[in-house]
């Protein structure tokens, strides 16, 4: 079930929805991939590409993994079968990985993200998450800094090269 990011197999489709203000807002310490149990239709609006990660978060309840505030728009053609777009979502992990994750968390400032929604090549959706420590706005500073100093950089090399040849 659940496998940590660099055992994955190469046989992931292209991500249906990405996290990335969790890049921004948090330290990832460790990635680990899980199952997501779904209706129906939150299935067919997923690969719609109709999910909103960024305020989602999980946490761990009576032994059970549970994903909260993922945003997946109802589907356009499911009338009443439609699910509730907010609705709490079960993790589908192991149970020695719910309590090794559950330790960490316990450790202040902990949290466990979303990072990004998936299918495999068996047509199941899957979640990576993030084992994450919230960064400070200082450390936000600093890496909004480092990014815009690469971008120059590379682009004068670019710029460079142009001239050359």
């Amino acid at each position: 079930m659940a496998k940590k990011l660099k055992e994955i197999e190469s046989g992931r489709t292209r991500p249906l929805a990405i996290n990335r203000k969790a890049r921004y807002q948090y330290h990832i310490l460790e990635r680990l991939e899980a199952g997501l149990a779904l209706l129906g239709t939150e299935v067919k609006a997923i690969r719609a590409g109709q999910a909103d990660l960024s305020a989602g978060f999980a946490r761990i309840e009576n032994n059970q993994a549970v994903l909260y505030e993922v945003y997946i728009k109802p589907y356009e053609y499911g009338h009443q079968f439609n699910h509730e777009p907010r609705r709490p979502r079960r993790l589908l992990l192991h149970r020695r990985e719910i309590h090794k994750l559950f330790n960490h968390l316990r450790l202040k400032g902990r949290t466990l993200v979303p990072l990004e929604l998936y299918g495999n090549q068996r047509g199941k959706i899957k979640v990576t998450l993030g084992l994450c420590q919230g960064k400070r706005m200082v450390d936000r500073r600093e890496t909004l800094k480092r990014k815009t100093a690469e971008r120059e950089t590379a682009r004068a090399i670019a710029a460079h090269q142009r001239r050359r040849g």
